[in-house]
């Protein structure tokens, strides 16, 4: 089997115009990079409001293992199989970080003969957006640090600057920083911080703002710091506003490219699934649902993060309501949280798998719990046997779940069929009924704590001093009604990454609570979950090159 990378560079893609033709956009309507990508136009975006909304279709997965899940893969095969059943479809998917394509995770743009393509572009620079959302974040954090050389008329706490720089690349020696060394003209002396671009409260705003007003309102509402008195500084209050603006405004377009069997695909935004809330843009997926019949989306990591908070954040801001949800699993990853070892894994075991199942149970109650209909797909394996197929068959039409093997790695769009049969088939028989797991009028700690005990199974919360004072302050001062963000390990349903199937007693520990005002939610960290990744012992990086044709090697 060739790699992902030799599949992607091999294919014969369309000229974007060709794909932008398939739906109905002219060439006036595209803002070209090259021949095989395009920014969609703003007098586009605004045409199309008038249309009928397609069915949205959401793709998440049980918690990730070594094992591997394919998540994106299966959400791109899906869109490829709809387009082979002639259904108007669109897929919707996040643009890769840089970090966790030089670290280990690499890149995230589907697999084997279910990608999006080009698969290079996609998985470094793209149409520069990222970059757009970098300099935004690090241009208010300099404003920050000139108010105050320059004689911080408002009044700022130097210890209470809660705003960091950022940076798109895995990097722990800039986790904790000391800024403004040097001569006096140098800034005034103090401790900063970095995180990963895709966990900078810009990403999040950008992806959860419908339009340029938005944004704006948005940006202004970002707390920076506090002030001698207490009260929050704003990037409004520093007149950072109109220049970030201008650094996003054509990052706000959302892009346009194609998979490898020509199926369009909208890639635009990418914060982080365990730090911050880990879907696409809104307005992408707005876009879309105007663009299209069916629109196939994803959320990162497993159902506990990603869905939790595309169900609980993003349609509750962009007033979504997802028609069906997919949910990913395969035989080798449910043996592996029945305690086989990753070596093990090609060989059955029933015993392992039914062991390792409930973390699937799980899900699947989690998600029937949003009153939204369930489809459960395996990707299937060479490895995977008749029997253990079977058992995850009728495990999950014992709970009233749609059931269907994806085979869309090996053979793209066609090994999707039966998985969008049933989706086709759940969609015409069962009706969504979705609401969010909590209200708005409950208090942070009640919030948190319906997403502990309900989503993850916790018995209770644990709060750090810290952690306690954040939450009544952020109460007084009126962030009590915001949907709360829970940064927490992807591995395990808890927050300690070693537990995994289906965890009982056990407590989610809360270490730190802040506000992010402009995305409009409050991140709750559990853990040792870092803002800031780091490079494993033998980073992906180590094997990417380039030949001197120009051609990237090792990217996967």
């Amino acid at each position: 089997m060739k790699t992902d990378i030799q599949i992607a560079q091999e294919a014969k893609m369309k000229p974007i115009t060709e794909i932008a033709e398939q739906l109905g956009i002219s060439f006036d309507d595209l803002e070209l990079y090259g021949k095989y990508k395009a920014k969609l136009s703003d007098e586009y975006l605004e045409r199309i409001q008038k249309n009928k909304n397609g069915k949205l279709i959401l793709v998440t997965a049980i918690n990730p293992t070594p094992a591997g899940e394919g998540k994106t893969t299966t959400t791109v095969g899906l869109g490829q199989a709809f387009a082979k059943l002639d259904k108007k479809a669109i897929i919707a998917l996040r643009e890769p970080s840089l970090g966790p394509c030089f670290g280990v995770k690499g890149g995230a743009a589907g697999g084997g003969y279910a990608q999006v393509v080009p698969m290079e572009d996609l998985n470094l620079h793209f149409t520069g957006d990222f970059h757009a959302i970098t300099s935004a974040n690090n241009l208010l954090a300099a404003m920050i640090d000139n108010h105050i050389h320059q004689g911080n008329e408002l009044g700022i706490d130097t210890r209470q600057i809660i705003w960091k720089r950022c940076l798109d690349m895995n990097d722990r020696a800039l986790r904790n920083v000391v800024v403004g060394l040097g001569n006096k003209t140098d800034g005034f002396v103090r401790e900063d911080h970095f995180v990963i671009s895709v966990a900078s409260e810009i990403m999040a705003i950008f992806c959860l703002a419908e339009d340029m007003k938005d944004l704006k309102e948005r940006l202004g509402r970002i707390v920076v710091a506090y002030n001698y008195e207490g009260q929050p500084v704003t990037a409004k209050d520093l007149g950072a506003v109109g220049a970030m603006s201008a650094l996003l405004k054509d990052a706000m377009k959302p892009n346009l490219v194609q998979t490898l069997e020509h199926t369009p695909a909208i890639v635009h935004g990418g914060p982080f699934a365990n730090i911050a809330h880990g879907c696409n843009s809104l307005r992408a997926t707005k876009t879309a649902m105007k663009m299209a019949d069916y629109v196939i989306t994803e959320a990162g990591f497993g159902a506990d993060l990603g869905a939790e908070k595309f169900l609980d954040i993003k349609c509750r801001i962009g007033g979504l309501k997802p028609d069906a949800v997919v949910l990913v699993a395969t035989i080798r990853a449910l043996k592996y949280n029945g305690g086989v070892a990753k070596a093990d894994l090609s060989s059955e075991n029933l015993d392992a798998l039914a062991k390792g199942i409930v973390n699937l149970e799980k899900h699947i109650e989690n998600l029937q719990k949003y009153k939204v209909p369930v489809v459960v797909t395996l990707n299937s394996f060479v490895t995977d046997t008749d029997a253990e197929t079977d058992f995850v068959r009728k495990f999950c039409e014992e709970r009233n779940c749609e059931f269907a093997l994806s085979q869309v790695w090996e053979k793209g769009g066609e090994g999707g069929i039966a998985l969008a049969e049933a989706v086709l088939n759940t969609l015409e028989n069962k009706t969504s009924d979705f609401s969010p797991i909590y209200a708005d009028e409950l208090t942070l700690k009640e919030k948190i704590e319906t997403v502990a005990k309900e989503i993850y199974g916790a018995t209770g919360v644990n709060y750090s001093d810290g952690a306690n004072k954040q939450l009544a302050k952020l109460e007084a001062l009126g962030f009590g009604s915001l949907p709360v963000c829970i940064a927490k390990t992807q591995y395990s349903l808890s927050d300690n990454p070693a537990l995994l199937g289906r965890p009982e007693d056990f407590n989610i520990d809360i270490r730190e609570v802040y506000v992010s005002a402009g995305a409009g939610f409050v991140v709750v960290l559990t853990g040792a979950i870092m803002t800031m990744p780091g490079l494993p012992k033998k980073p992906a990086a180590l094997v990417i090159d380039v030949e001197d044709s120009g051609k990237i090697t090792g990217l996967f």
